[in-house]
């Protein structure tokens, strides 16, 4: 039997707190932190920062939320 890693398949993992990050939080955050924050989702980290910021903000902020 292959390992994720061999056979190239990710995996969603949920962690215990679903982040509470505003549209203004994910806007001002630190490349750094965004990749983290994806890491622990399991999400995709490439891509240049604007599109890191888009990809985390539509994953994780709610239709009503996305303007706050």
């Amino acid at each position: 039997m292959e390992s994720p890693k061999q056979s190239n398949v990710s995996f969603f993992q949920m962690p215990l707190h679903y982040p509470r990050y505003n549209k203004k939080d994910y806007q001002d955050m630190p490349e750094w932190k965004l990749d983290r924050l994806l890491k622990e989702y399991g999400l995709p980290t490439h891509g240049d920062l604007a599109y890191k910021r888009e990809f985390a903000m539509g994953a994780f902020l709610w239709p009503t939320h996305s303007n706050s």
